[in-house]
């Protein structure tokens, strides 16, 4: 089952801090910034514990979002803070989500981005301060518009760059700037 507040106020407050303070105020998403200030962006917590529980609420979500205007959701991060908390599991949960927009007939349309706690790219440590870009509260699944990303790198000249700019935007950071960032309310 999908929330959007009540109950589970502490985990889309959560998400919504480190959208505004790491993402956006890291620019680690040039084009996140847009929507947030346009209320576009919807915060839904799935009280899912199992695989099965996410994948229903990542369909209802993707139903949603499939038939609302892009003006008034653009995006949506599906916060799970009771399921795929193992990063490997959270990983391996992609190809499902994957198979989900086939079946659902929706690939080209949107596409699904993830964010977690232990995030980790491939042949790093799991201390390099670079799989921060991808850290979040909790993990997420990030329901993009296609068309959305495709505006958004048109509009912006260098949007291959971004992610080396990251990197050395959290190599400056470091370790120590990170945890006060994040520890900030």
């Amino acid at each position: 089952m999908i929330h959007t507040d009540g109950a589970y106020q502490r985990v889309i407050d959560e998400t919504r801090r480190w959208v505004e303070q790491a993402v956006i105020g890291l620019n680690l998403c040039p084009f996140a910034k847009a929507v947030q200030v346009k209320n576009q962006v919807r915060y839904a917590v799935s009280d899912a514990t199992d695989d099965e529980g996410v994948l229903t609420d990542l369909e209802s979500e993707l139903m949603l979002i499939s038939e609302a205007a892009p003006e008034d959701i653009d995006t949506t991060l599906l916060i799970l803070p009771d399921a795929l908390n193992d990063f490997y599991d959270f990983n391996d949960f992609e190809d499902y989500s994957e198979r989900l927009l086939k079946r659902m007939r929706l690939v080209g349309d949107f596409q699904v981005a993830t964010f977690h706690p232990d995030f980790q790219f491939a042949d790093t440590n799991p201390d390099d301060i670079e799989n921060c870009t991808n850290r979040s509260p909790h993990p997420i699944l990030h329901i993009l518009r296609e068309d959305s990303i495709d505006r958004a790198v048109e509009a912006f000249a260098d949007a291959s760059e971004i992610y080396e700019k990251n990197i050395a935007t959290m190599q400056r950071l470091g370790w120590e700037g990170w945890r006060k960032l994040m520890s900030q309310e």
